[in-house]
């Protein structure tokens, strides 16, 4: 699959957004069909109204990826139980975010309620550090356990972000060209094949 034949691809940045040399600015600005999940406010998250801008991005097309950082990862692991979620073919979760180890960070910056823990109903690829400081690695196997996502170990990266040295993400974009390409796949149809008849004798038997 080439890059212009990408469905809809929907970025969502996580607490204070993702500033300009970030890997999901970039990716915004290189990937076609790529755009931001818009926030009013990225500093002080009402996890009610991410969601409901994501939704309303999600209605408004005719399916989308997510590629997800932070606690953009929880606004989409809330989608399981939406309506919306039909509409997402597949998310990259990339260093989703504890709420209890980002709260003892940043505390009092998030209303976001408790950690979801339904199974997602769309394909999903989680991309975990070994010492993020948002999620411990177990806890990142925990959920992806939860969410029914695979897991893929970057090894020590932090918080998968521009102080942890990302910057442009070409696994990232192997990872969800990968994804990509199995859900497309999957949903191509079946070829069908026909045998030709005839109503002529067979000239093997004269």
């Amino acid at each position: 699959m080439t890059l212009s034949a990408h469905p809809e691809t929907l970025i969502l940045p996580g607490l204070a957004g993702s500033p300009e040399g970030h890997w999901q600015y970039l990716w915004a600005e290189e990937r076609e069909n790529a755009r931001y999940v818009e926030q009013e406010d990225w500093d002080f998250p009402d996890l009610e109204r991410w969601i409901a801008n994501l939704e309303a991005a999600l209605i408004a097309g005719d399916g989308a990826y997510l590629v997800a950082h932070s606690l953009g990862c929880i606004l989409a692991a809330h989608m399981a139980s939406r309506p919306a979620a039909a509409k997402i073919r597949g998310a990259l979760l990339v260093a989703p975010c504890d709420l209890e180890a980002t709260d003892r960070i940043h505390p009092g910056l998030i209303r976001a309620g408790g950690m979801p823990e339904a199974r997602l109903p769309f394909p999903t690829v989680l991309v975990a550090s070994r010492d993020d400081p948002y999620m411990a690695f177990d806890r990142a196997e925990h959920f992806a356990s939860l969410w029914g996502a695979s897991l893929h170990d970057l090894g020590y990266a932090g918080h998968i972000n521009l102080s942890s040295g990302f910057g442009r993400f070409h696994r990232g974009y192997r990872l969800f060209d990968g994804l990509v390409e199995r859900v497309e796949s999957a949903r191509r149809p079946a070829p069908v094949f026909t045998i030709a008849t005839s109503t002529e004798p067979s000239s093997l038997y004269p």
